[in-house]
């Protein structure tokens, strides 16, 4: 995702030289093309993530569309109150790009996973959260949150994420995408859990139970009328983030369903637990440690559907 972000904005800088990028003194082998191509529109800040937020802000405020990159929660957390001060209050065009979100950087321990950035993101007063969900949606997303006046959070995974999307859909900020439809069960899913969720879809289809699958690559604006539709449509609803299931897309599921009349389906949010990780390990292993792995997800789900329909498994 992150080889398709600065792609698509090496591309936009040169159609617009309003566009620009500020680094936090890493990135490298990824942003030197737009770099070398864009020296007055490319500013390295140094391991200073409060002052690149700080730079991001006052250029903002000239007219530019800066976008400020680091990893998860370095590029979210360390400046959390410039963030929220700078970025939100004063409503300023900056895109804080997080790459390796959920366990990209696993095996470098709790301090490079990025597990709570989605709920705190999106708790900013006129912050929009975007998680694309793969390489043509990360495209589109950068895109798009160019076009978007005002503060946006790219959350990117960290690379080989593979595609998912079988040709380029309409992509519009605020509204889910739909890859298939089924009036059994509901899987919603955001980042690099939509290639997950795709897979464990086709299993489940297998069974002969109808899947729809949703990719809510906007987080907040949550798309509520995909949610209401999948809530009264289907009889189960799953979420799918490597995110914490507290205050992510789960939870921004469940505010929304939680507002519902009654009869609606229940909801499963998988996720991370709400902990720190006392294992080290890469990202996949850390995945499966926390039942995100495909044959894990596939599990929870047949153990709860097959309580209606008994013939999973």
């Amino acid at each position: 995702m992150r080889t398709a972000f600065i792609e698509t904005l090496n591309e936009l800088a040169d159609q617009d030289s309003r566009v620009c990028l500020i680094v936090g003194d890493l990135g490298f082998s990824i942003i030197e093309a737009f770099a070398e191509k864009h020296p007055d529109q490319f500013v390295n800040a140094g391991v200073s993530e409060q002052n690149m937020i700080g730079l991001a802000v006052g250029m903002a405020l000239t007219g530019k569309i800066v976008f400020t990159y680091s990893i998860g929660n370095f590029g979210t957390l360390r400046c959390l109150e410039q963030i929220r001060n700078d970025v939100c209050y004063h409503r300023a065009n900056v895109k804080v790009v997080a790459v390796g979100g959920g366990l990209g950087y696993g095996n470098l321990g709790v301090t490079h996973h990025a597990s709570e950035d989605v709920a705190i993101m999106r708790a900013l007063p006129n912050m929009t959260v975007v998680a694309p969900g793969d390489p043509i949606e990360a495209r589109l997303a950068t895109r798009a949150v160019v076009a978007h006046d005002g503060p946006a959070y790219l959350r990117l995974g960290k690379a080989g994420e593979p595609v998912v999307h079988t040709t380029q859909p309409d992509f519009e900020l605020g509204r889910a995408l739909t890859l298939r439809e089924g009036s059994d069960v509901t899987l919603i899913a955001s980042g690099g859990m939509l290639a997950t969720a795709d897979k464990v879809a086709k299993d489940i289809a297998a069974q002969g139970i109808g899947v729809r699958l949703l990719s809510m690559h906007t987080v907040k604006p949550i798309d509520r009328d995909a949610v209401t539709r999948a809530a009264t449509e289907t009889r189960y609803v799953f979420t799918l983030e490597e995110h914490s299931i507290e205050g992510g897309l789960g939870g921004a599921v469940a505010e929304v369903m939680a507002e519902m009349d009654s009869g609606h389906a229940p909801l499963k949010r998988i996720g991370l637990r709400p902990e720190f990780n006392t294992t080290v390990g890469d990202q996949n292993y850390l995945k499966s440690l926390h039942g995100l792995d495909q044959e894990s997800v596939l599990k929870t789900i047949q153990q709860i559907i097959a309580r209606s329909y008994g013939r999973v498994g």
